[in-house]
């Protein structure tokens, strides 16, 4: 028993040890979210989850002691952020089989099974948006708890919109008046969501909308809506939801003149804070490439946490790519995009990078670096801009920018590297080298 209790201390002891042994990050360009000039010959000091010190090679001595990581030849970032994803699918072609199916797996396999493939990906942290309660809540804080990895989950909890379709009551909550809405975002508070996601808010009554987002706000919660119609944008900025998703409007070829309008109306107002939008143009812009050049499908980083029955029946989904409802308009739409992301953007709202992720042969695994990729080679979007819509406006819109969000001295370790330039080429970030989370390396 004495021996036996001499080795428990023994190994508590050196757990302890390795989990504050400072760990030295040396000699990569850092590109901390901030958005100036990139640090040369970078040194990051990490110890335990947080990160202790950032300078270079010059100013900063690394203590005998460290783990010395080599970052040389790499670029540095902060973890990046998805605020678009749904854990609850994963690239699937037909949601009403998959929603029938897969809910005994959610909690145990499906969920914790996205939030992995994203932390692997480089995403340390994503907005899930639209799911069953209960499950969402548990996985988000199994991963807090650090019993299963994967990215910190911000998670929303049911859609809440007018009337959930046939089969999605599970994760679609529909709204019956006001009374009806303060009760429903109540106990969403109740149970501890992190935001409230709204769909389909054109259909609700101005009162409905505006008891939804009130009631949200009460409980210190933000509201993400969707932008797929001219006039859930409309009624979106009335009632003063914080987010909005897609770029929406079908094959319209811009938003309307009034909608621009009310948009800049909003942007216009300082005391306000910035009006956010999430666009998600991969999914849509990528189609017909994926289609005709699915050879990345069988890329089996998708397949991470996953049984093989499974894996088979998602791939069968889309056996036939070209045939599949979820995209027969795409290819009209496409064409669209980048004017839509060229007028949010000069109305004066800041870009956010999210997803989609999980709809139809998009995977998490992939996703991130895709939309990342088609905004600054495909639309000639700023690189440090698309970088900083992916590490410090999610951070700052979750409302935790003091903990995560930029390579800062007190924050969370979270950290990613790749090899080489991802300011002269982002797409690098397919294949991230280095990821930190919380101050463990995972990869």
């Amino acid at each position: 028993m004495q021996k036996l209790l001499i080795g428990l201390v023994f190994i508590t002891a050196f757990s302890f040890a390795q989990q504050n042994q400072v760990k030295a990050l040396v000699g990569g360009t850092l590109i901390d979210g901030y958005g100036s000039t990139p640090i040369q010959n970078s040194v990051i000091l990490v110890k335990g989850d947080r990160i202790q010190a950032v300078g270079t090679v010059e100013t900063l001595t690394i203590p005998d002691t460290a783990e010395v990581i080599s970052t040389e030849g790499m670029s540095i970032l902060p973890g990046l952020w998805d605020m678009h994803v749904h854990t609850m699918i994963n690239g699937h072609a037909d949601y009403s089989y998959w929603d029938k199916t897969y809910p005994p797996l959610l909690e145990k396999v499906i969920m914790p099974s996205s939030a992995e493939q994203l932390l692997m990906a480089g995403v340390t942290s994503a907005r899930d948006l639209g799911g069953p309660l209960k499950e969402s809540i548990v996985v988000r804080d199994r991963i807090n708890k650090g019993e299963i990895p994967g990215a910190t989950l911000y998670v929303s909890g049911p859609f809440i919109q007018k009337k959930p379709y046939p089969g999605t009551e599970a994760f679609r909550w529909g709204i019956n008046g006001v009374e009806d809405a303060k009760k429903k975002i109540k106990k969403l508070a109740d149970a501890g969501v992190d935001c409230i996601k709204l769909i389909d808010q054109d259909q609700m009554t101005l009162a409905e909308l505006q008891a939804v987002v009130d009631t949200a706000h009460k409980y210190n919660l933000k509201v993400v809506a969707h932008g797929h119609r001219p006039q859930e944008i409309r009624q979106g900025l009335k009632v003063g939801v914080d987010c909005f998703e897609h770029t929406g409007l079908s094959s319209a070829p811009k938003y309307p003149d009034d909608v621009i309008d009310a948009i800049r109306e909003r942007t216009a107002q300082m005391n306000l804070g910035p009006m956010f939008w999430c666009p998600t143009v991969e999914g849509l812009y990528n189609y017909e490439y994926v289609r005709d050049n699915g050879e990345h499908l069988d890329n089996d980083s998708w397949h991470r946490g996953l049984h093989d029955t499974i894996i088979a029946d998602i791939k069968n989904s889309f056996t036939h790519k070209d045939q599949l409802p979820y995209f027969q308009l795409t290819p009209i739409r496409k064409p669209t995009l980048e004017t839509k992301i060229k007028q949010l953007m000069d109305a004066g709202v800041v870009l956010m990078i999210g997803t989609d992720s999980g709809i139809p042969m998009k995977f998490h695994s992939q996703s991130t670096w895709n939309e990342l990729d088609v905004w600054v080679n495909e639309f000639g979007i700023d690189p440090m801009y698309a970088i900083r819509a992916a590490t410090y406006w999610p951070s700052l819109w979750m409302g935790v920018a003091n903990e995560v969000g930029t390579v800062t001295p007190g924050k969370y370790a979270d950290i990613i590297a790749v090899k080489g330039d991802v300011l002269r080429h982002i797409n690098i970030l397919q294949d991230v080298d280095i990821v930190i989370k919380h101050g463990k390396r995972y990869k």
